[in-house]
């Protein structure tokens, strides 16, 4: 584990990532967001796909709530300038003092238009270039108004070494997405014992482990089909064609997913703490992928929580 203590302080150990909440209406997510703090998990995380914006979504977490750190997990930079990105950033710094933390990510890396479900994606440059050069834009952008303090915190989804490696020089720490514990091994390593890293964990709650291996299944082979970076990442760790070509392996899956009882998924939370994560958010898979996984949260956290 790293030595961050006060952001443990203020996160916890188990925190919850999310993206059901783009498809839920807002009154549904403020209660859903005031519960998640209710049962005492220290941080919300969301994902941007293509409902609410990332800001409008931690705007209407952070009013639902009254202490629970809320994170973006990631803004994609492909979506936004960073002067918006800055401004927007500061004012939620400044409306809750110490309770945004901005996770930055996008992984745009040639020149051609992509889409996202007939939504065009701007091209961006190569990876670590155009994020370096984001955060210099971010930080070159005026005070023209109040100074949030403190200054709202910010991560990198950093997956490769050397994002790992500018994640730790140049914001608060890193945030890695569908990764094993062996990733948070390296990543501390790389890190050294100060920069925060908040590990996000797919975890399946069901003592059917056929039904939850299947699920859990469906996941792993989707990202890796879809995101050329994940798959980049799981071969960088050790996985090859065997592990991927024509559908992910059961060592893949046990890799990046923790299905089972709650015995099981607390025993993944304490590998990715004992490896050096300061925080591991839960993402939790069910069959229903739009609703939000509300009888799974009550059921961790008793099970995971202090």
């Amino acid at each position: 584990m790293g030595t961050t203590d006060s952001a443990c302080d203020e996160l916890g150990r188990v925190g919850i990532w999310t993206l059901a909440f783009d498809g839920q209406p807002a009154g549904r997510v403020r209660e859903s967001a005031a519960e998640i703090e209710e049962l005492g998990y220290g941080a919300i995380w969301y994902g941007e796909a293509l409902g609410r914006d990332a800001v409008g979504q931690a705007w209407l977490l952070l009013s639902a709530t009254r202490r629970i750190v809320v994170a973006s997990g990631i803004v994609n930079i492909a979506f936004r300038d960073p002067i918006a990105t800055a401004t927007a950033t500061r004012a939620l710094g400044e409306a809750f003092p110490g309770r945004y933390v901005l996770g930055l990510g996008g992984h745009r890396i040639d020149d051609t238009v992509h889409e996202l479900d007939g939504y065009p994606m701007p091209a961006r440059g190569r990876a670590l270039s155009t994020m370096r050069a984001y955060l210099d834009a971010m930080d070159a952008v005026p005070h023209h108004g109040p100074v949030p303090d403190p200054a709202p915190r910010r991560l990198l989804a950093a997956l490769g070494p050397k994002m790992v490696e500018l994640a730790a020089r140049r914001t608060w720490g890193a945030h890695p997405y569908f990764v094993p514990v062996e990733h948070t091994v390296r990543a501390r390593r790389i890190m050294g014992p100060v920069a925060f890293l908040g590990v996000e964990q797919a975890v399946v709650l069901d003592t059917d482990l056929a039904r939850a291996r299947e699920v859990a299944t469906a996941h792993v082979a989707a990202y890796v089909s879809m995101a050329p970076h994940q798959e980049a990442n799981v071969r960088r760790l050790g996985f090859g064609d065997a592990d991927i070509v024509g559908g992910p392996s059961r060592r893949l899956v046990d890799a990046i997913v923790a299905y089972g009882d709650l015995e099981a998924i607390g025993r993944r939370v304490r590998q990715h703490l004992d490896a050096g994560a300061d925080h591991v958010c839960l993402q939790i898979l069910t069959t229903d992928p739009a609703s939000a996984p509300e009888r799974e949260w009550r059921e961790l956290a008793p099970a995971l929580l202090p």
